[in-house]
């Protein structure tokens, strides 16, 4: 029960437990630095098939794509949640790219990416996202589908990056308030479970993860009218947090709420059957939200 009790609330606080892996959400500079979103960004000649390691600022960057590029279509970009990879939904993407190009990639230090030379934030690991996109989509249209962590820094990202993100899927997306969620809901008097749940998810928030990401809780920008679809999970697995999973399962909500300000065209639904993993527990859920986007994206 510990353990389950410590993975379902790791998870709550925007990162996910999987084996003895962590991780968390922003936090300061990259060294070496990534390139910028100024400038026009291209495309390679050759596409990338398959997985393959790319260079980002000096860094490599694990990089998975599969489909065909459909005209006026733009490319699905899948991004993973805190403690896991690309390989974690490979699945979702062989279905989506029997219709679109779809690609995935390893955050630094995540997956077989490099690890970041020091601790992050929105702004450097926006940075190197821009250099994936630039790698496989040129300067053509995305939609970016995020799950956990990964819609956290999508949704940070989208808009300032108007002219390429056409469409937004956030798949049980870390909420834009997650420390204040969590210091209110959980006392700093909080004892045992309870008491443990707090003091890891605040350590990860201050960089105690491998991709030494330091979150910080923002409001939510605005993208302007992209189509975007938040999905929260159905199942209340926060609620076995003794005492305060109630408060926590009130304080998730409420956060895929705030995500709705993102566009005038959002739009927010629940996975019935699905705890946190949404695209593993319900993928029919996740795929033809992120196909409706896409087609909206394309419109």
């Amino acid at each position: 029960m510990m353990r389950k009790i410590k993975t379902a609330a790791v998870a709550a606080a925007c990162c996910t437990v999987v084996g003895a892996g962590l991780a968390g959400c922003e936090g300061d500079s990259l060294a070496g630095g990534a390139p910028s979103s100024s400038g026009t960004p291209k495309a390679e000649a050759d596409p990338i098939k398959g997985t393959e390691k790319i260079k980002v600022g000096g860094t490599s960057v694990n990089v998975s794509c599969a489909g065909d590029a459909a005209k006026g279509r733009p490319v699905i970009v899948l991004m993973h949640g805190g403690g896991d990879g690309l390989d974690k939904l490979a699945a979702t993407q062989k279905q989506l790219s029997k219709d679109d190009r779809v690609c995935s990639y390893d955050r630094l230090g995540a997956g077989k990416s490099d690890p970041p030379d020091g601790p992050q934030d929105f702004s450097s690991s926006g940075k190197v996202l821009t250099g994936v996109l630039d790698r496989i989509a040129g300067d053509g249209p995305v939609v970016l589908a995020g799950h956990s962590l990964g819609g956290l820094i999508a949704a940070r990202y989208a808009p300032d990056h108007r002219d390429r993100v056409k469409g937004l899927v956030l798949m049980d997306a870390t909420p834009p308030t997650m420390i204040e969620d969590i210091t209110e809901a959980i006392p700093e008097s909080a004892k045992g479970p309870a008491g443990q749940v707090r003091a890891q998810n605040l350590a990860i928030f201050q960089g105690q993860n491998p991709e030494k990401l330091v979150i910080t809780d923002g409001k939510v920008g605005s993208a302007g009218s992209i189509p975007v679809e938040v999905i929260k999970h159905g199942k209340p697995y926060l609620a076995a947090i003794p005492t305060y999973g109630p408060r926590l399962e009130q304080a998730w909500s409420a956060g895929q709420r705030a995500w709705l300000a993102l566009s005038s065209r959002s739009t927010l639904t629940t996975a019935p059957r699905s705890g946190h993993y949404i695209y593993l527990e319900q993928p029919e859920v996740a795929v033809k939200a992120i196909q409706r986007v896409t087609s909206q994206a394309a419109g």
